[in-house]
């Protein structure tokens, strides 16, 4: 599953893949990853990176909000 809105926000942010890992606390390649549907994060993760972005699971995953 690619992570259409969390790729979409972090550009929009100009953050780096790298700075929210850091941020985070994980890897750069875990952030691209995500980004690019290699690998899913946990609940856990989905509901840390929905936190620092202040966006729902439901934008980060479709980069929509619920109902559009």
């Amino acid at each position: 599953m690619r992570m259409i809105g969390l790729k979409e926000i972090r550009r929009q942010k100009g953050y780096s893949q790298l700075k929210v890992a850091m941020d985070l606390n994980m890897t750069r390649e875990a952030i691209s990853y995500y980004e690019n549907g290699k690998r899913n994060p946990d609940l856990a993760t989905l509901l840390i990176l929905s936190k620092y972005f202040g966006r729902s699971i439901d934008y980060l995953i479709t980069g929509k909000n619920y109902g559009e």
